[in-house]
């Protein structure tokens, strides 16, 4: 099978290859990581990476460009499939629907309608024939009768196993992946680090695909840190995470690493999102537990209130027993992994 894929991001690319651990004789073409051993990619990810508005107002017209070959291409392929990146794929979807009518287009990891622009649901639904879920509650938004659960990712991919007897006075710092996210973060997490005193190890979870000189520039009083390039084990190793946004606190609560979320926004951001879309958790966990049984996980310390004393207190009284009962709730209601449900969906003839 000649399958054409969309992957932009690393995680979707993490997600993609577990899925292909379930499939026989699938053959990759489109935009996918150069280290994915079933097929040469049309363009490599990093060639996909932007950096705010104004890069990506100075690439627009490649990304057009892209798209109309990515739509030459699909002439080839058996199916499409895209996934997450909707500011890439969703217009993708349109090109490809329109060329080929009536060759299959599967959409993996669905666009957050549930957050904001909520009109994507009908262009989802009118452009793709599968959208693959990865949150129980976000099929309710999609009444054609296309959308399904397949289970979440991250419960294939998170195979360790956290001691709780082996992470005493171990504390993970994460001041997220996006310079302006850490330039907030570090100088607190750093201040922090120092209250805490020399009977702590802390761990600094940078990604691995930061060099030397950027850690340098970034990660001011890095060397009071040991620095941890793998996520999952710098959570397998704590007892209590200090954590951005994103992904991570998800992965922290099916690990069972009781944590914290510490964000600074920018002021008109943090605007937007609470006074103007009326978002109230920015946490993933919560936000899925949210939707489960009206709880949350952890706390959510949110701009000003991101300061030294207040994420002491988080350390010192957050109730563990509490966040493991929470976390098993949450891992009952994500069920199970999804990789293995994806590759029967694009196997099926």
């Amino acid at each position: 099978m000649k399958l054409l894929v969309s992957a932009l991001e690393p995680s979707a690319n993490l997600h993609l290859k577990e899925v292909l651990r379930h499939t026989q004789d699938v053959e990759l073409m489109g935009i996918f990581d150069k280290h994915i051993e079933n097929g040469t990619p049309l363009y490599d990810i990093s060639q996909m990476a932007i950096m705010g508005v104004v890069d990506a107002l100075k690439k627009l017209r490649w990304f057009f460009k892209v798209a109309d070959e990515m739509v030459a291409l699909a002439k080839e392929a058996d199916k499409v499939l895209l996934m997450d990146g909707s500011g890439f794929n969703l217009p993708l979807a349109k090109k490809l629907k329109t060329a080929y009518p009536d060759k299959e287009i599967i959409y993996y990891i669905l666009p957050q309608v549930w957050a904001s622009r909520p009109k994507r649901v009908k262009k989802l639904e009118k452009y793709c024939d599968r959208l693959l879920g990865i949150l129980p509650f976000e099929i309710g938004y999609y009444s054609s009768g296309k959308a399904q659960y397949v289970g979440h990712p991250l419960l294939d991919e998170i195979d360790i196993v956290r001691h709780e007897k082996e992470t005493k006075g171990c504390i993970a710092f994460m001041p997220g992946s996006r310079t302006a996210e850490i330039s907030r973060l570090m100088p607190v997490f750093l201040e922090l680090r120092r209250k805490l005193g020399n009977g702590i190890r802390p761990l600094l979870v940078i990604p691995p695909s930061f060099s030397r000189d950027k850690i340098a520039k970034l990660y001011r009083g890095n060397r009071e840190f040991e620095i941890v390039r793998d996520t999952h084990e710098a959570l397998r190793r704590s007892e209590f995470a200090f954590i951005c946004s994103g992904t991570a606190t998800l992965e922290a609560a099916l690990i069972g690493t009781p944590f914290t979320l510490a964000y600074i926004a920018k002021k008109i951001d943090y605007f937007i999102a609470f006074k103007v879309l009326g978002i109230t958790q920015i946490g993933l966990a919560n936000i899925i537990l949210a939707h489960d049984n009206h709880t949350t996980l952890h706390n959510e310390l949110l701009q000003e209130e991101v300061t030294v004393d207040n994420l002491l207190k988080e350390y010192y009284n957050t109730d563990r027993k509490k966040f493991a009962a929470k976390a098993k709730e949450l891992r009952e209601y994500l069920g199970h992994g999804s990789s293995e449900n994806v590759a029967k969906i694009i196997m099926q003839s």
